[in-house]
Formats: C-alpha cells, sequence, structure tokens
C-alpha cells in the first residue's frame, strides 16, 4: 500500500514538473517573440526614416529652383521631423526648399535650418 501511495506522489510530482516546464517555456517564447517585434518595428523605423530622406532629397535635386548640391536632408523617424541644413544662395531657395520638403514628407514636421550665402 505504501508502495502505491508513493508511485502516486511521484507521478502527481512529475506531471506538476512537467506543466510548470511547459508554462515556463511558453513565457520564454512570449518573450522572445515581443522583443522579436520590437527589433523589427526599430528596424521599420529606420527604413522609413531613410526613404522619407531619400524622396525629400531627390525631390529637391530635380527641382530646377533649388541649387540642392549643399542641402543635407536629416529625418528623426521617431519624432517625424525632417531637418534641412546646409547652404542656398537666396531667400527665395530657402523657401522653395522648405516647400518642397514639406510636400514630399507628409506627416513630418519641417525644419527649415538653411541659411543663405550668395
Amino acid at each position: 500500500m505504501k508502495l502505491i501511495a508513493i508511485v502516486g506522489a511521484s507521478a502527481m510530482l512529475l506531471m506538476s514538473t512537467a506543466c510548470n516546464m511547459a508554462d515556463g517555456a511558453k513565457k520564454d517564447a512570449e518573450i522572445a517573440a515581443e522583443k522579436t517585434a520590437d527589433a523589427a518595428a526599430a528596424t521599420g523605423d529606420a527604413v522609413s526614416g531613410a526613404a522619407e530622406t531619400s524622396q525629400v532629397k531627390t525631390a529637391l535635386l530635380a527641382d530646377s529652383r533649388v541649387d540642392a548640391g549643399d542641402i543635407n536632408v536629416d529625418t528623426n523617424e521617431e519624432l517625424k521631423t525632417v531637418t534641412l541644413r546646409g547652404t542656398v544662395k537666396t531667400e527665395a531657395e530657402r523657401k522653395i526648399a522648405e516647400e518642397i520638403a514639406v510636400a514630399k514628407a507628409v506627416g513630418y514636421t519641417v525644419t527649415n535650418n538653411l541659411t543663405i550665402k550668395p
């Protein structure tokens, strides 16, 4: 009779341990999935910011009203901000560059730090 009780108790202990291990593995998998999703989101932000920078710079280079050779475009995807830096020859070019950036970077705030250097 004691033997049956010991075997029964051992079986229950093994089942309890197996359940705890399964729960632990499930939680570990959930944490790994969350970390993977966070990393993917960060990568997506970087790619999206680079695409925004490229679109604005390409539009500036394509517009004959602006000499975009000395214009640097930086995008902060997290803050949804596009910043123009560098020099242009006139105030008109400065304003046109900003208008182009605003038109291409929909949903972003454009900060125009361009200076005039005739």
